[in-house]
């Protein structure tokens, strides 16, 4: 039997963005229903980010316990056997999951937001039925609808995802570490994992199509982590695309017209994500797509009024943050409020080792000019590893009046600057500004106005 009912808002998809929808617009006093298939945070929380981070960091931890057992590591000696628990590991992972997930359940309860747990499937643009998890269902009509649905992983022709063949999912879900990885796509998902998985025990070889690893990358960012991976004794093949994988052997071929069978006990797939369009009734909703993914304006509006589509369902970048800000603005839209999205700066960050953070424009760009202090100058950068290995803090700036329109770093733990360099911009801060902040030391922070000082011409620690 179905049960019908009614809604203010209905908001499909409880990730980053859904869930944020969701609790912003309970706030404002709307009723609100958010319905859900999996468990709350989405693929971020989930399947993604957060597990992904907490195997990159009890990965760094076992290999620097390695090195120090294998001959010291920072005057630090280890004597006996080092064993790696991976269950273990799994379980503390997976308890970090379960209390972020958790905490969504109850953040949503807190603002009297109504939680669905099933599937949605879409009659109309205002009117959807849904699956529910205990079998029932319920058919839901709302005024204003959110869909953030969110995306998945794409995978290859020859090389669809199952058994032996993984996404990244899979991948943060093994029993154990493979002996053998190929890793097909040298994008941020396959270098954090593959270095993570080398830092693990696993031999990782890499494959990417392109002529060099993170292509979306300049190639001074890239260099650090390609003297990592060297370090992690690291297969690279670029200039390669992988065919199949039959016969415990990734198959490839080189785009000068050789051909490779990799060895391997697992193949992880990370070519790329794509827009969630298929399973939950799109089709039946009028609204407008465009080169796979749902075509929004500057309000996050697609081109059914009162529906509103936000996070990966609506393209690049593909970030949880990015879900989140829209999923706050969409609410307050719906509101009544007057809002737009224009944000003049949203992080990107690759948790490699060493890490990469860019936000707002590259060097290059016209009408700017750009300086760099190399993180070899930073006192604390030091003490974190030794050896920064070219890692560097970017600024750029218009040359006309100073005004600071982008940054970029390279270097361990350097995702934390992310939120001063946004700060800088947003605020349209100049070079001099940024100059004259007294930052603490000794910080990697401090890098930020020596950047600043070095591009108006007197740079004081280089």
């Amino acid at each position: 039997m179905t049960t019908r009912t009614t809604t203010r808002v209905l908001v499909v998809g409880g990730g980053p963005g859904g869930y944020v929808a969701a609790i912003r617009a309970a706030q404002l006093g709307l009723e609100t229903t958010l319905v859900e298939a999996d468990r709350l945070g989405g693929a971020c929380l989930i399947r993604g980010c957060i597990p992904s981070k907490a195997i990159i960091h009890a990965a760094e931890i076992y290999a620097q316990i390695c090195a120090a057992q294998a001959g010291g590591h920072l005057g630090i000696r280890v004597t006996g056997d080092v064993a790696l628990d991976f269950g273990g590991t799994r379980a503390w992972k997976d308890g970090i999951i379960d209390r972020l997930s958790d905490g969504v359940g109850a953040l949503l309860r807190r603002a009297n937001v109504k939680v669905l747990h099933g599937w949605a499937v879409f009659q109309d643009a205002k009117t959807c039925r849904v699956t529910l998890s205990d079998g029932g269902t319920i058919e839901i009509q709302a005024q204003d609808v959110v869909l953030a649905t969110g995306s998945e992983a794409v995978a290859l022709p020859g090389l669809p995802f199952g058994g032996d063949i993984l996404s990244s999912t899979e991948a943060l879900s093994l029993a154990a570490p493979p002996e053998r990885l190929a890793i097909v796509g040298a994008g941020y998902i396959g270098l954090e994992l593959g270095l993570a998985f080398a830092k693990l025990g696993s031999g990782v070889t890499i494959v990417e199509a392109a002529d060099r690893i993170l292509p979306q990358y300049d190639a001074a960012l890239t260099a650090p982590v390609t003297k990592a991976i060297g370090r992690r004794r690291i297969d690279v093949h670029t200039g390669a695309r992988a065919e199949r994988f039959e016969g415990g052997q990734l198959r490839v071929r080189q785009h000068e017209g050789g051909e490779l069978a990799i060895p391997a006990d697992k193949v992880l797939v990370t070519v790329g994500r794509r827009a969630r369009l298929d399973g939950w009734g799109l089709d039946a909703m009028g609204v407008d797509t465009e080169r796979g993914v749902v075509r929004v304006d500057d309000r996050c509006a697609t081109s059914m009024a009162g529906v509103w589509a936000i996070g990966d369902l609506t393209g690049e970048p593909m970030l949880a943050h990015r879900a989140s800000a829209q999923g706050e603005m969409v609410a307050e839209l719906i509101a009544g409020r007057k809002r737009r999205f224009d944000a003049t700066a949203i992080p990107a960050v690759c948790f490699t080792d060493p890490e990469i953070v860019t936000v707002g424009a590259a060097p290059g760009a016209a009408g700017t000019t750009t300086a760099v202090f190399p993180l070899s100058a930073n006192g604390r950068a030091m003490t974190l590893e030794g050896e920064t290995d070219g890692g560097f803090v970017r600024i750029v700036a218009s040359a006309q009046d100073q005004r600071i329109v982008g940054f970029a770093a390279v270097g361990r733990q350097v995702s934390e600057l992310s939120g001063e360099m946004c700060a800088l911009i947003e605020m349209g801060a100049v070079l001099e500004d940024a100059a004259a902040i007294i930052h603490a030391h000794p910080t990697q922070s401090e890098s930020l106005g020596e950047a600043a000082l070095r591009a108006l011409g007197h740079a004081l620690h280089i």
